[in-house]
């Protein structure tokens, strides 16, 4: 395991870069200075490496990797045990998921191109947590919106040609809407996020964790794209 670059972020957070089994990691936290010397730096890699050694142990991370074989890459905060992490799905990988399930090819098509992630919530803290999708929020071109949950997605098939049994089977695979995890619960399930293969956002976090009102964003999320011969 090693660090092979510092850069400096948007928002003026620093980044490293971090290999380990086959995956490329980026962590980013708050600093206080625009340079650092030798010890800062050393001091700093150290904090990196038990950020994702020893999730738990560091208040906050926000931990950007990439799959080695596919190049699909991942976003996920950690917090106080918290974690709720972001895994890219190719348009075409979902396209043919919901044709399996009863969905027309346009009608799958306009779900595949409404980049969906694949989403992982776990509370391996030791507080209770809740949610509502309903808060938190996609901002993309100073443009702030709303993510597609399930009830959305309900809206748009109302007067459509789509079987129940395909409606159902998309709401079922969304990620809930609102949900209460107590430690050592998670779930997990689709978030889609309405915007096109490609397009980056920030995306700002709402959670109640031991009746406290949290807000975090996590910044630089990339919309999958289908890989070239597709």
């Amino acid at each position: 395991m090693y660090a092979d670059g510092l850069d400096i972020k948007r928002n003026h957070r620093w980044s490293t870069k971090i290999k380990t089994n086959g995956e490329t990691l980026a962590v980013y936290g708050p600093l206080s200075y625009a340079f650092m010397t030798c010890k800062e730096m050393k001091n700093f890699l150290l904090l990196m490496w038990l950020t994702v050694m020893l999730p738990g142990r560091v208040s906050a991370a926000i931990i950007v990797g990439e799959e080695a074989q596919t190049g699909l890459r991942s976003w996920e905060w950690r917090e106080a045990g918290v974690s709720v992490r972001l895994m890219q799905r190719l348009p075409d990988q979902t396209r043919a998921f919901f044709q399996g399930r009863g969905f027309s090819s346009a009608d799958a098509d306009q779900i595949a191109n409404a980049c969906v992630f694949q989403t992982i919530f776990r509370n391996d803290g030791e507080q209770s947590l809740s949610y509502d999708l309903d808060d938190w929020r996609i901002s993309y071109q100073l443009e702030h919106s709303p993510l597609l949950t399930r009830e959305r997605w309900d809206e748009r098939w109302r007067d459509s040609t789509a079987s129940k049994a395909a409606r159902i089977a998309l709401h079922w695979s969304l990620l809930p809407t609102r949900q209460r995890l107590e430690p050592g619960d998670y779930n997990w399930g689709m978030t889609s996020f309405g915007l096109q293969p490609g397009e980056p956002f920030d995306l700002t976090l709402v959670l109640t964790l031991d009746g406290n009102l949290i807000t975090r964003t996590i910044p630089g999320i990339v919309c999958a794209t289908d890989r070239a011969g597709n």
